[in-house]
């Protein structure tokens, strides 16, 4: 692993980085790295930890955007200024859960990701709410990543079954 990226060494398609049986290695997950496949190494308590930590860091998150309402509030800006972020907020935060979730089962369009940052940023607290409810069911991405990793070992099992022997020995068709 890199010190400075917490990135894998090799990446998930190199020769050196294969699995145990010459297949296919299943990508990491954030907090469980592989434990997903086989559900070992402490996965329940990573996914008893994912859950606490994601909804107790919204909650602390919802706490200090209350301060931030009450500084709006203090500073006496309107009514229409404190019900427009309010508002703001609760929509970009609806979206963040929205996009969050359907993130966890399918892949995003990195454009559009880039297009959503702002306002995901804005709606953070959606998508930690997302991050906790899914760790409820499964790590957060483990069916998307468990639906990859089981058609790229599929489709490996298809290539190595047809490839028996040498190929330049073989009996030519007249």
């Amino acid at each position: 692993m890199s010190d400075e990226t917490g990135t894998p060494g090799t990446p998930a398609g190199s020769p050196e980085g294969t699995a145990p049986s010459g297949g296919p290695r299943p990508e990491p997950l954030r907090f469980f790295g592989t434990t997903w496949v086989n559900h070992d190494n402490g996965y329940a308590a990573r996914r008893a930890g994912v859950a606490v930590g994601s909804l107790a860091t919204a909650v602390v998150s919802c706490l200090v955007l209350r301060f931030a309402y009450e500084g709006i509030r203090i500073a006496d800006t309107g009514s229409f200024v404190t019900v427009l972020i309010t508002v703001m907020f609760a929509i970009c935060s609806a979206l963040a859960f929205r996009n969050t979730w359907e993130g966890f089962g399918t892949r995003h369009d990195p454009q559009r990701q880039a297009s959503l940052r702002g306002l995901l940023a804005i709606g953070f607290v959606g998508s930690l709410l997302a991050y906790f409810f899914r760790s409820l069911i499964e790590a957060p991405g483990e069916k998307l990543h468990r639906e990859e990793y089981a058609k790229a070992r599929e489709e490996y099992q298809r290539r190595t079954l047809r490839r028996t022997g040498n190929p330049s020995k073989k009996k030519r068709r007249r």
